[in-house]
């Protein structure tokens, strides 16, 4: 496995690869990785000749407020991984390397960034939409992998690739929880033991969605309702959104029917997590 500091590494091991005729993969990563991670890359391995994993920090995500110089990293960690699960090259670059000082072209999109994360986070996806992008040029997968469990950014990337066709195919992969059902995020790591406890009321809420809607329940104002509810039992849970929205352009729903989502975001104690299921 190789590790790659600067795009033009990259780009010389991807034209290596393509005049072999092999296919890429590429798993974008802000590291400190876990299970769900792992099971993009593993479904990259399985896909594709040869995976590309990013571990990079994006700043041009994060506001001024929010936890950039806090935001966990252990790379030596993630790349003993990485090479477990079979990634060829790991591109880990310093922010210098993305971005000039002079950087002042962005990627931004209107409606779908708009909603439920983007409310709280008005800079994030335009951060996120704009290194996706320059990750896409300097790789140029056929493939690129990212979890449900950011489902806005899933559909934003989706819209994104479609709006500037782009000759890539985004698969999205399932969310992966900790047995006692949360949602794994490398946030997760700044919980207390309390706090820990008390987020496990994310995914009951969720879990209680998914059963009122498996039981005929089409209303989005009642499940809504009943989600809030439960998470408002836990004392240390402050709700940012609980959202019902159409799958595709984020935008809020009446009624619940295919593709819906239903997303949420919670602070326990000072952390934001947040979960979703789609109908």
């Amino acid at each position: 496995m190789q590790i790659a500091y600067t795009v033009k590494e990259v780009r010389e091991q991807v034209k290596a690869w393509r005049k072999e005729g092999l296919s890429v993969g590429l798993v974008p990563t802000m590291g400190y990785l876990h299970e769900g991670h792992a099971s993009l890359i593993k479904k990259a391995v399985e896909d594709n000749d040869r995976v590309v994993t990013s571990i990079f920090v994006n700043p041009t995500q994060f506001a001024p407020t929010e936890d950039l110089e806090a935001y966990p990293r252990d790379m030596e960690k993630d790349s003993k991984l990485c090479e477990t699960l079979g990634v060829d090259l790991i591109f880990h670059p310093e922010p210098e390397e993305m971005y000039a000082p002079d950087f002042c072209t962005w990627v931004d999109m209107d409606v779908l960034s708009k909603t439920l994360c983007g409310k709280s986070r008005p800079i994030h996806f335009r951060g996120v939409c704009t290194v996706v992008s320059k990750l896409f040029h300097i790789v140029t997968p056929d493939r690129a992998y990212f979890g449900q469990k950011d489902a806005q950014q899933l559909a934003i990337i989706r819209r994104m690739v479609r709006d500037l066709n782009m000759d890539i195919e985004i698969v999205g992969c399932p969310i992966v929880r900790e047995e006692d059902g949360l949602a794994k995020s490398s946030r997760n790591t700044y919980l207390n033991e309390e706090e820990r406890k008390a987020a496990l009321i994310l995914s009951q809420s969720i879990f209680l969605g998914q059963k009122m809607v498996q039981e005929g329940e089409t209303d989005a104002a009642k499940i809504k309702a009943a989600m809030v509810e439960k998470i408002q039992s836990e004392p240390l849970a402050r709700i940012d959104y609980v959202e019902i929205v159409d799958g595709l352009s984020m935008q809020p729903v009446d009624t619940v029917q295919s593709p819906t989502l239903a997303a949420i975001a919670v602070y326990i104690g000072k952390t934001r997590l947040i979960d979703n299921f789609i109908v």
